[in-house]
């Protein structure tokens, strides 16, 4: 969910860019959420001096909440062609949704926006078209390196340009912002080709149908299963929409013309097992996704049976691990074959690890570090090195922190607004706003409404009327829950003399914690309780 701003010159003035406009994804503990996306309120107030968003790639989580969230910014937007007409696909897939203008750019070129010179460094990364960005101003320079790794030999692009980083380290850098998401591993991350060389040995050896998941956005990785494929002899299917979405960007932009074209999913049933290679999105255990529909046997016209090989040609994000494990077991129920990322080569990070930021420190020379992209655990890590290598001064900004770089060396100077946005179906709005808190509630403790008709005379004309939804039908001796709370609700009510009944106030709060401590004595949790009250 990266989201970074820079601003320059004096606060009644300060003007700003914004680099990257992510999301994150709902786990567990926001039941019904769409998406997840960064709190936008504190450039929000200043959008009059907002001068550009730019986007160094087209990861969901660096690019994806611009549809949503360009409306409320409507700066011009600067991306490379493959994030540019990824975006556009997106948006034709949601009814709707905002044209963004979209000036492209490419790796080495230079423009400006507002008091911000910006020049675009080509990087190595697990998608077509990543940079860097130098960030120039009157105060210094800034390297934001967003996503990248070193890769002597990517299967797409070209590798990162350690010349350029060279030259502007030369020229002096006063800040590098440098991912952080491999700190905590020793080493040099494997190449692409290394990757694509071993999923060739394994698709060939095969005896049975092979299906590889991984990222939708991952190019590089997706030609090299589909020439994998071809290379032995097997027609390749592709599934799911964001990858197919993601594939005719890519094929119009050339990076597949040598690629024959893939298999349709009414004619997989007719190709012979060993003949046969599927590539298609599910990777972090998604329910919905084309890997899950698989493990359920759900889907129409595709199968995996017995003695199939499933390779996850990925790494589980933090957070995933459980429905992954779910997606596995199922397929090792029907006899269906695992090979991940362990077993064998067939993953390969976009990130640097330590050796690979040796060098990009090595390279630039900065003054100020400030590790950025990764739990606190690789951030930590990071500084950690930052320090070892010499660097003079080492920020641990977290979320929401605002730090200053020039005057003087790198500092924390205050904190701004933040938090998280959520999409719940059409809107979109804090945790507040959309009910999140309450739900999270109501899927640990469930809920009651009770409804209370008093007379006249202020006495109960009939049993209280109640529903409860997500508790136990019976107390432990077998007693109907529901009717236990009724009694609950009924004392509450006739414990209040008759006078004081006339306050619907103090009835429905007096209904409303017996039933919750009736709930509590019984079952041990207090459900989320609601009363009404009716007076003739």
């Amino acid at each position: 969910m990266n989201l970074a701003l820079y601003g320059y010159g004096p606060e009644a003035e300060r003007e700003w860019i914004v680099v990257d406009c992510g999301i994150s994804f709902a786990g567990p503990d926001m039941p019904g959420v769409d998406l997840v996306f960064p709190d936008i309120r504190f450039i929000e107030e200043h959008v009059d001096r907002l001068k550009a968003i730019i986007i160094t790639h087209a990861h969901e989580d660096h690019y994806g909440a611009l549809l949503d969230l360009w409306p409320r910014l409507k700066a011009p937007v600067y991306a490379t062609e493959f994030s540019a007409g990824l975006l556009a696909a997106k948006r034709e897939g949601e009814p709707g949704a905002p044209k963004i203008p979209v000036t492209v750019f490419r790796a080495g070129d230079r423009f400006k926006v507002g008091p911000f010179e910006i020049e675009a460094i080509n990087v190595t990364h697990s998608i077509p078209d990543p940079v860097a960005l130098a960030i120039r101003t009157g105060a210094g320079t800034v390297i934001h390196t967003g996503d990248w790794k070193i890769d002597p030999t990517p299967v797409l692009g070209a590798p990162t340009d350690e010349k350029r980083l060279r030259e502007i380290g030369d020229e002096g850098v006063m800040t590098l912002i440098c991912d952080s998401t491999n700190a905590m591993r020793e080493g040099d991350s494997p190449s692409e080709a290394e990757v694509a060389a071993s999923l060739t040995k394994i698709i060939t050896a095969a005896k049975a149908r092979v299906a590889v998941t991984t990222f939708s956005s991952n190019v590089g990785r997706i030609r090299s299963v589909a020439k994998a494929a071809t290379d032995s002899g097997r027609q390749v299917l592709l599934m799911g929409r964001s990858m197919r979405r993601t594939v005719d960007v890519a094929r119009e932009l050339g990076y597949m013309d040598d690629v024959p074209e893939f298999l349709s999913e009414q004619d997989f049933g007719y190709v012979p097992r060993d003949k046969v290679v599927i590539i298609l999105t599910g990777s972090q255990g998604e329910a919905r996704a084309a890997l899950a529909r698989l493990s359920r046997d759900e889907h129409p016209t595709v199968a995996l049976t017995r003695d199939d090989l499933v390779i996850f040609s990925s790494r589980a994000i933090p957070g995933n691990e459980k429905p992954i494990i779910e997606i596995k077991n199922s397929f090792l129920e029907r006899g269906v074959k695992i090979l991940e990322d362990g077993d064998g080569l067939v993953h390969v990070s976009g990130h640097p690890r330590r050796n690979e930021l040796r060098k990009m420190y090595e390279w630039t020379r900065p003054q100020t570090a400030i590790p950025a992209h990764g739990e606190p655990a690789h951030l930590a890590a990071h500084a950690d090195l930052a320090r070892e290598l010499g660097v003079p001064h080492v920020v641990e900004a977290r979320n929401g922190k605002m730090v200053q770089l020039f005057p003087g060396k790198g500092a924390i100077i205050d904190e701004v607004p933040f938090g998280r946005l959520y999409k719940d179906g059409r809107l979109l709005g804090t945790a507040e706003d959309m009910g999140i808190i309450e739900r999270r509630r109501l899927s640990f403790v469930g809920q009651v409404s009770v409804l209370i008709e008093l007379d006249a005379k202020r006495n109960l004309k009939d049993d209280p009327d109640l529903v409860s939804i997500g508790l136990p039908i019976e107390d432990e001796t077998g007693e109907d829950l529901e009717d236990l709370l009724v009694d609950a609700a009924a004392g509450a009510v006739e414990s209040i003399p008759v006078g004081r009944r006339k306050d619907p106030k103090l009835v429905r709060e007096a209904v409303r914690k017996a039933v919750r401590n009736a709930a509590q004595d019984i079952w041990g949790k207090k459900p989320l309780t609601t009363v009404f009250i009716t007076m003739d």
